[in-house]
């Protein structure tokens, strides 16, 4: 048993950011575990476009307007508002002054701002198209260098530590529900150890991976979203799940995200046969009009003419020493598979991309239930609504995550740690008494695989009552065979993420059959109320 003044759960820039916040207390304890062997690994690895900051001739009300305008009018002002006030200022401090992230500079030195879809000025501050993967570089580098910050990789959280439920004492079930850490699963040791914090953040990510085509990389499978509904969370806007436009549509690299800075440096989407076709759509934006629209433009173009994919053309309209100076990821990746993108066009397809919802918060990160906190994308602060603006959920991350950080250190200072909270004695050890069965990877596979493939073909881009009535009775089914083959089989991270992932999944798709009126990135062919553009 290992405890702590704060338990992080995900190694992202909302957890790394909160973890920074809490260092600045010498005194304060703080372990952060992610499942994966290197730290660095997480969604926030993969974003490539970059992240929102204050470009020339703009203010905080324009990023405001932008974001309500994508949100679908479900984005919540005061968080819009926060962000756009605090999220600047993070950016040089926490980013550049203390992690060291060198971004792109124009020849005057300053930032080199991009332009990204449904934003009204430049104001993306980037690494090439590799934004993420320096991020996340910087912030573990600072995070090595504050001695009371334990970084534990191979760590799987199996379930959130809650009383009453895990209470010995049975005059607990008549007090609020408060979080007292989690159970961790040790992947190498294959143990499963109790971890006991006065405080505990879930930063775990999102939950792409529950979908059959995906940018998320294999951790994304809803694994914070399960454990914290499974303990009595508040959760909301669940339905809305944003699709990014342009993902490879290449056999070996499906999945491979190719940046919406691709269409902000002038490219344009084409249906095979070499017709543009976005303006038919969205005759203001175009190929620059929110995701939730590209996508269901190039969905339609698919549907209607029978296309496998559409094409996306930055050759033309970009040279090639700049599209290799600007997208050097991107080409490398797809140099590989036989595209060269100064010459060929890219085919591209949708794909499941971020959770605009989650864990319900407030402007400091706290959840419904007591001593738990949520950042990044696990967690709904508001933002978001029905439809994320590019490029704002790594600074979300930034700001709820040092946001979180500061109010844990308010309460924390105002009380002794652990005041209050339980001992060894007080949560029982993790019983595997009983457990006969092995977890057989090839049955954990081929269920995730159904999954994926009911989310895809039900509760993806275009959905209907129908459609989310049968995912809904599917996942049940299988929620109950999972939970069998769960209570009788020692753990894996495998059986970890399977359970959660059909819990995940049956959270979108109970929010999306509740949710009859079509807006942002939630659209039914059946809405019985038109919400915002549709198609």
């Amino acid at each position: 048993m290992k405890q702590t003044d704060v338990l992080i759960i995900g190694s992202g820039i909302a957890g790394a950011a909160a973890a920074l916040r809490l260092a600045k207390n010498p005194q304060r304890q703080i372990a952060l575990i992610t499942r994966e062997p290197d730290p660095c690994e997480s969604n926030t690895r993969y974003a490539q476009g970059g992240i929102v900051g204050r470009g020339p001739e703009d203010e905080p009300d324009n990023l405001v307007a932008d974001i309500l305008a994508a949100g679908a009018q479900v984005s919540l002002p005061e968080a819009a508002r926060i962000l756009a006030e605090e999220g600047p200022r993070l950016l040089e401090e926490i980013l550049i002054e203390t992690a060291g992230v060198i971004f792109d500079r124009a020849p005057d030195g300053q930032i080199a701002w991009g332009q990204e879809a449904a934003h009204s000025r430049r104001r993306i501050a980037h690494v090439g198209d590799g934004t993420g993967k320096a991020i996340i570089a910087g912030l573990m580098a600072a995070l090595r260098r504050c001695p009371n910050v334990t970084l534990e990789t191979n760590l799987t959280a199996v379930d959130l530590i809650t009383f009453p439920h895990h209470s010995r004492d049975p005059l607990a079930a008549y007090r609020p529900v408060v979080c007292h850490g989690a159970y961790v699963f040790e992947r190498i040791g294959r143990a499963v150890h109790r971890y006991l914090s006065a405080v505990t953040i879930l930063a775990t990510g999102g939950l792409g991976r529950i979908f059959r085509y995906t940018t998320n990389p294999p951790g994304a499978r809803g694994d914070g979203l399960a454990m914290a509904s499974r303990a009595g969370a508040r959760i909301i806007n669940a339905e809305y799940i944003q699709f990014h436009p342009t993902a490879l549509a290449v056999p070996g690299a499906e999945g491979f995200l190719i940046s919406e800075a691709v269409r902000g440096e002038g490219g344009v989407l084409l249906t095979p046969d070499g017709r543009a076709f976005m303006a038919g759509y969205s005759p203001e934006w175009k190929d620059l009009a929110p995701r939730d629209v590209v996508s269901r433009a190039i969905h339609h173009q698919m549907e209607t003419h029978g296309y496998s994919h559409v094409l996306l053309d930055i050759a033309s309209h970009q040279p090639a020493e700049r599209i290799r100076e600007r997208f050097p990821n991107i080409y490398a990746t797809c140099q590989k598979v036989g595209i060269d993108i100064t010459q060929d066009m890219i085919p591209v397809i949708p794909a499941a991309h971020y959770a605009c919802g989650g864990v319900a918060v407030d402007e400091c990160g706290r959840s419904s239930i007591g001593n738990l906190y949520a950042v990044g994308e696990v967690s709904c602060t508001g933002l978001h609504g029905a439809n994320r603006l590019a490029s704002t959920s790594l600074l979300e991350g930034l700001v709820w995550g040092t946001r979180a950080g500061g109010c844990i250190e308010k309460t924390l200072s105002a009380r002794s740690a652990h005041a209050g909270g339980p001992g060894r004695d007080d949560v029982p050890p993790w019983d595997e008494s009983g457990l006969t069965a092995d977890s057989d990877p090839a049955l954990i596979q081929g269920d995730m695989q159904t999954i994926q493939n009911i989310m895809w073909h039900y509760v993806g881009l275009v959905r209907s009552g129908e459609r989310l009535s049968r995912a809904i009775r599917e996942l049940r089914h299988m929620q109950n065979e999972t939970e069998m083959f769960y209570r009788k089989t020692k753990l894996s991270d495998g059986l970890i993420g399977l359970r959660n992932a059909v819990e995940a999944a049956l959270i979108v798709a109970q929010a999306a059959r509740h949710n009859r009126q079509s807006r942002g990135c939630h659209y039914r062919q059946d809405a019985v109320q038109v919400g915002d553009r549709l198609l």
